[in-house]
């Protein structure tokens, strides 16, 4: 049961994100929404969330590359919501190039992004679920974070050690009533995706819809994009009581991918 429960998504104006959001809030969750956008599209956001949902809900512009404003947004959100009780580490950046070539600022961008931004996170919010004696913190990886892809190097060492963060975070909290587990999707059809996408129809002249087939043939068996709203339904599940028993779990969402 999440209802009155508060919940922090990070990347969550956008995408996954915003799908979690809707899904956690669709179940009484009051929601501290975070991403890139401008105020009115912000504004409409959050008066959308209270509006539907009867759910509190408020919008932290917290920058993931920068730790003092990510804790400012946990602050925010006890603030504002009362606690934090559920965090989502879900904000995330791509960049693909090989590793000789691999610009320097993007590795770092990403590093900081997928996988610095997550800790600095839970560490703010784990002080306040000790005292609570609850939380529920769901990192949102990658089949990247358990398998490689070429040309993808800081995005795979971001998601693998983000997976290896959450069962850090699950040993050291297993005694409390604190669970952190690690989803880890498949292709999903987001505007991350969707680029690259658009770069492989641009590479190999080929029209979007041959370039989708040939993305999900060349990893993903069933050869369908993963919904957002699948990966928010099990977020829920796991930060329900029937989750409470899981923790330090690496799920995949992949459509079989990693059973190869």
């Amino acid at each position: 049961m999440i209802r009155g429960k508060n919940a922090i998504v990070t990347g969550s104006t956008s995408g996954i994100g915003l799908a979690i959001a809707h899904c956690l809030a669709a179940e009484g969750c009051n929601i501290l929404l975070n991403g890139f956008a401008d105020k009115a599209a912000i504004g409409a956001l959050v008066n959308e969330f209270q509006q539907k949902y009867k759910v509190r809900a408020d919008y932290s512009p917290a920058d993931m590359t920068k730790p003092a404003e990510i804790a400012e947004m946990v602050a925010m959100g006890e603030r504002v919501l009362g606690s934090v009780d559920i965090l989502v580490n879900n904000a995330g950046i791509q960049f693909t190039s090989p590793l000789d070539e691999f610009p320097n600022d993007k590795w770092d961008a990403i590093i900081a992004i997928n996988l610095s931004a997550c800790f600095h996170s839970t560490k703010a919010v784990l002080s306040g679920m000790k005292k609570r004696g609850f939380g529920r913190i769901v990192n949102i990886a990658s089949v990247h974070g358990l398998v490689g892809s070429a040309n993808k190097g800081a995005y795979v060492a971001a998601k693998h050690g983000l997976v290896g963060l959450t069962k850090v975070t699950a040993l050291e909290n297993a005694t409390a009533d604190i669970t952190c587990n690690a989803i880890c999707p498949g292709w999903v059809h987001t505007p991350l995706v969707q680029k690259q996408i658009d770069d492989k129809a641009a590479a190999e002249n080929i029209s979007p819809e041959e370039a989708t087939n040939r993305l999900l043939g060349e990893k993903q068996p069933n050869r369908k994009f993963i919904h957002a709203e699948q990966i928010g339904a099990l977020i829920v599940f796991l930060c329900g009581d029937n989750g409470s028993a899981m923790t330090g779990e690496i799920m995949t969402v992949d459509g079989g991918w990693t059973a190869q």
